[in-house]
């Protein structure tokens, strides 16, 4: 592993291997997978991955985890991309690698002794499930992500998912602000920020920030700061987006106001997105389409969002990127696309 090359982003978060796999109501009751997104222990991992109902012959697999999406889908962005986790020494840390290097990512994956980390996205029909055993990804702390490594970077892409190794992230936030390198941070789930909501905002204020967050995401962070209780299931997207715009963008200017970061980003999917910075609001609206799936779209956006901002593009220009490229990985699953899909949006980032 080389951490003396120069990289425009260095993503570092929990490298995984998607399994997109349909389960009916009798496997979901068999694996107790009731959850939109839960951990799984490594044994009932193995359990599901010998299965006789489930052909993992012909099933899809994706190099997944936010950050390490957000590295392959802005390395076939053109930028200089790299990807910090860690991983097992089984065939699905040699899948992962294989499949981020293909995309142009830098690896720069830690080995250890215990397995790569799995997440069955699991369709059950009308809804998608998450049931990830994290596995190697735990195992990521301080001594792997050098300082070196973040100098080299101009920013630092951070998984939401490690919002629990505290000490990890400040580590990471210090270091990089010391040397004036900014910090994208997803909230990764509603429930995350839930549990994360006074940390996240400490460090908006702390550091060079930019925040990504999903209509949900962003009404539990309101929700969570004002201490209420107000629930945020159970709305429409537009009902969502109303009180986003209302209610939480006045928030978010205060926030913002007056400096450079942090900078909110709100993902609306279908509606586009909203970003707050420096006290003003900036909406840029989108198309709706029937995704093939949703999974993966988030980290597209992000990608293409702090791709065109290293570019120079305005905050505006961003946005609206980041909606284009966030659709083209709705038509396939997870961020299992092929790069010349985004070949016209690279070229859009040189003009």
């Amino acid at each position: 592993m080389n951490d003396s090359k120069r990289v425009e982003l260095l993503c570092v978060g929990n490298p995984l291997v998607d399994l997109f796999i349909n389960l009916d109501y009798n496997l979901a009751a068999k694996y107790n997978i009731t959850d939109p997104v839960q951990h799984i222990d490594r044994s009932k991992a193995e359990a599901i991955l010998r299965e006789p109902s489930i052909n993992f012959q012909n099933i899809i697999k994706s190099s997944g985890g936010g950050a390490a999406n957000v590295a392959k889908i802005a390395a076939m962005l053109g930028m200089n991309t790299a990807f910090s986790g860690c991983v097992g020494q089984d065939e699905y840390a040699e899948f992962f690698s294989k499949e981020i290097t293909n995309a142009g990512v830098t690896p720069m994956l830690i080995k250890t002794n215990e397995k790569t980390g799995l997440c069955f996205v699991c369709n059950s029909g009308n809804s998608i499930r998450f049931a990830a055993s994290p596995g190697a990804a735990m195992e990521l702390s301080e001594e792997h992500i050098t300082e070196e490594m973040i100098k080299n970077a101009e920013v630092i892409v951070l998984d939401g998912y490690i919002l629990d190794r505290r000490s990890l992230v400040q580590y990471i936030l210090i270091k990089a602000s010391r040397s004036g390198i900014p910090v994208a941070l997803d909230a990764a789930s509603m429930f995350q920020v839930r549990s994360k909501a006074e940390e996240i905002l400490t460090y908006s204020r702390n550091f060079p920030l930019f925040i990504f967050m999903n209509a949900d995401e962003t009404l539990a962070f309101y929700n969570t700061i004002r201490k209420c209780h107000d629930e945020e299931t159970n709305l429409t997207e537009k009902e969502k987006e109303t009180i986003i715009l209302r209610d939480v963008c006045p928030m978010l200017k205060i926030i913002t106001d007056g400096e450079l970061f942090p900078i909110v980003v709100v993902k609306l999917g279908g509606h586009g997105a909203v970003v707050v910075a420096g006290g003003n609001v900036y909406r840029e609206e989108t198309f709706q389409i029937i995704p093939r799936d949703t999974v993966g779209a988030g980290d597209a956006f992000c990608a293409a969002f702090i791709s065109a901002w290293l570019r120079g593009k305005s905050l505006s220009e961003c946005a609206v990127l980041g909606n284009k490229v966030a659709r083209e990985i709705l038509e396939v699953p997870g961020t299992y696309i092929k790069s010349g899909k985004l070949t016209k949006f690279a070229k859009m980032l040189q003009k």
